[in-house]
């Protein structure tokens, strides 16, 4: 029987997340079933094992072909080092690079970084027809996967100039039915855009009507949906209610002066049963919008109390992004900064940390945020005396007076200290 290792390079996702429906090797798996059916004996392994007896098991099993996906541009290195540690592993094996950055750069500029053999573009037909064999990652594993991932189209339409999903894609390819390939009761969706398909209500009263069975229990997309869309056909939104979506994703990608369409959209969601704070808008910061007008987009969404899914631009032709939260005075040397909209190091952390303490105010129902009361750093009768106070004065004035710091959302915060708000009136009409 032939022998092929399928290969996910052990990129840096936490530990928690490793078998998380954001980064489950769905690919693989489903190019695992494909090969099963084909006669071919597959094995998974998830990043260079240290481990001896892993090692033992991995050289015993004897591929012909090693087959290592990819993921972000940005992490390329990854796949080069793993290219490179099994083609002296098995140099007899032919090694072949697929994936998401394989997809998005040239064929030669692939092959001559990573050393491979081969190199595939795109997604495998065949192999998409195919249930995922979630069996190579469940294992032995507490934590198995119960919850089952599929796609109602390929591809997206609208050609966004930060996004690569219709250069990997590039037709878009809608199912008229999902019906037949639920099998579990928790499904999370990764078309790029599911309510860009003609059959996207056919689908959606398919899970009401499963869903009123107790055939499933929720769904997640988890690339959003189209807000456009929604303002085009509002009563959309009940049916994605109904249907059992869970914490509904917007994006707001252009100019500030979009914000009534955006709580348009965000109405749409309310009135249909969502509550504000199980809703998050994509905003794409260290692009062409001025830090300035982004604190502007970020104070708007915490009057609408909703949450923000922060998403930092990287070219989709850099193989490499060194950023590191923690770290002062980082350069584009380590990471891809957009210079010429104004951002710098300093900025884009700044704007990072006012989204992340935003969130946890919207998410929790607080009306500041104080690194100290988080920590519980203060004492349990001040704590309880602040949980009391009538108002924000109130509470900000107990605060104060016991020395804690404390930030309100709607105040716009700038790395150097200062207020931001009259550069932002200057910027907001510029993009």
């Amino acid at each position: 029987m032939t022998r092929t290792l399928l290969v996910e390079p052990g990129f840096p996702i936490p530990a928690k997340s490793r078998n998380h429906k954001n980064f489950l090797p769905t690919g693989l798996l489903k190019i695992a079933s494909y090969l099963r059916k084909n006669g071919v004996d597959v094995k998974l392994v998830r990043g260079i094992s240290q481990d001896l007896e892993d090692l033992a098991r991995i050289v015993d099993f004897g591929p012909a072909e090693v087959w290592i996906t990819s993921l972000f541009t940005y992490w390329a290195g990854f796949v080069r080092e793993t290219v490179q540690h099994y083609k002296g592993l098995f140099p007899g094996a032919k090694v072949v690079v697929g994936g998401i950055y394989a997809s998005l750069l040239p064929k030669d500029e692939v092959k001559e970084y990573t050393g491979c053999d081969e190199v595939y573009q795109g997604i495998i037909p065949e192999a998409e027809e195919c249930f995922p064999a979630y069996d190579l990652v469940n294992g032995a594993n507490p934590h198995q996967i119960d919850y089952q991932i599929l796609h109602a189209s390929r591809g997206c339409p609208r050609q966004c100039a930060f996004c690569g999903t219709w250069k990997i894609e590039p037709e878009f390819v809608p199912l008229r039915s999902i019906k037949g390939k639920v099998r579990y009761r928790k499904l999370v969706f990764y078309d790029n855009n599911f309510l860009m398909n003609p059959f996207s209500e056919d689908i959606l009263e398919e899970l009401i009507e499963l869903r009123s069975q107790g055939k499933i229990a929720w769904c997640e997309s988890q690339s959003g949906f189209d807000g456009r869309i929604l303002l085009q056909q509002p009563h959309l939104a009940l049916m994605i209610k109904r249907a059992g979506f869970r914490y509904p994703r917007i994006a707001w990608d252009w100019k500030y002066d979009d914000y009534p369409k955006i709580e348009r959209q965000i109405d749409l969601l309310t009135n249909a049963g969502y509550h504000r704070r199980d809703i998050y808008v994509f905003v794409l910061y260290n692009w062409d919008i001025f830090f300035e007008v982004m604190e502007m987009k970020r104070v708007k969404c915490w009057d609408w109390r909703v949450q923000i899914a922060d998403c930092r631009y990287r070219p989709l032709n850099q193989l490499y992004d060194n950023y590191k939260p923690w770290l002062v005075e980082q350069t584009s040397r380590d990471y891809y900064i957009h210079e010429k909209a104004g951002w710098t190091d300093a900025l884009i952390k700044q704007f990072r940390r006012n989204v992340r303490q935003q969130n946890i105010c919207a998410r929790h129902g607080f009306p500041f945020y104080s690194r100290t009361f988080e920590n519980k750093e203060l004492g349990r009768d001040i704590r309880r005396k602040v949980k009391a106070a009538s108002g924000i004065r109130e509470k900000t004035r107990l605060l104060k007076s016991v020395g804690a710091d404390y930030w309100i959302p709607d105040e716009t915060r700038h790395p150097s200290g200062r207020s931001s708000d009259d550069q932002g009136e200057q910027q907001v009409h510029a993009d």
